[in-house]
């Protein structure tokens, strides 16, 4: 099952499970009613979802592995309340759980409770530092940069070195205000990715500093880092804003053709040769 669900044949997996269930009911291994739950979510079928809860409500209770795919179901279709009651309920609250809570509240524009419960946290890992700090990318105000710094402080140097935590760290830096660190951060960096890369030229063009933009992307040929749609769209929308054709033509002639079917790149075209 979890091969067809990275596969994303979610129909072919829940026909699997409902074989399996006709079987009998008795031998569904936790690891399956774990695969089907995220199958259901992706498949946006909240019925079938809620089904499996009310029919295995005994097992579920009992394993923390099964809740927390429960908790990020229910946190998708917007029931936090639902999520709320399955975590509280719980007595041994995992720190995947925790994990599963923050991101549902940060889902459904709940911040402030993702932080708080973030503070309740003895021990936390890298994905819940990350997730803090996609919390106070959403507050985007000077109260989140604080706690950011004071993180900071406290996180082992380890957790410094992780790609997804740092790009995190930048987009909420740059969201929070504080340019100037999470530059001097980004050019400490020594294995910079594409992320964040794209997280620098998002944060650049909200900021309107265009021209930095383009020296990233120049900085991204020199090092022969391929970029992403996003790379490309943020470039093209740097370019529109600095209205300047010869450039246009310079900077375009270096997105591969792949790229240059995708719709949204199309449309970014358009709009900047407009300008």
């Amino acid at each position: 099952m979890r091969k067809l669900n990275d596969k994303k044949e979610f129909e072919k997996a829940i026909d699997l499970f409902s074989k399996a269930e006709e079987k009998s009911n008795e031998t569904i291994s936790a690891l399956s009613i774990n695969q089907v739950l995220k199958f259901v979510t992706n498949r946006r079928d909240f019925q079938s979802g809620l089904n499996i809860h009310q029919r295995y409500l005994s097992l579920i209770e009992k394993n923390s592995f099964i809740l927390v795919s429960l908790i990020h179901f229910y946190m998708d279709f917007g029931n936090v309340n639902i999520a709320e009651e399955l975590f509280n309920k719980s007595k041994t609250k995992t720190i995947f759980m925790c994990g599963a809570m923050m991101k549902g509240y940060i889902k459904n524009n709940q911040a402030n409770k993702a932080i708080d419960l973030f503070h309740e946290i003895k021990n936390p890992d890298e994905v819940n530092i990350i997730l803090l700090f996609n919390a106070c990318a959403q507050l985007a105000n000077k109260e989140a940069l604080h706690l950011i710094e004071k993180v900071l402080k406290q996180i082992p140097e380890s957790f410094k070195s992780n790609p997804r935590l740092l790009t995190s760290l930048l987009d909420a830096l740059m969201k929070c205000g504080d340019v100037t660190d999470a530059q001097l951060l980004f050019s400490k960096s020594k294995n910079k990715t594409v992320p964040m890369y794209g997280t620098m030229m998002n944060g650049f063009n909200k900021d309107n500093k265009f021209s930095k933009i383009l020296d990233l992307f120049n900085e991204m040929k020199i090092n022969r880092i391929q970029g992403d749609v996003f790379i490309y769209l943020d470039l093209i929308k740097a370019l529109a804003q600095i209205a300047d054709y010869s450039k246009c033509q310079l900077f375009i002639k270096h997105i591969p053709d792949s790229f240059l079917s995708d719709n949204q790149i199309q449309n970014a075209l358009i709009d900047m040769w407009v300008n």
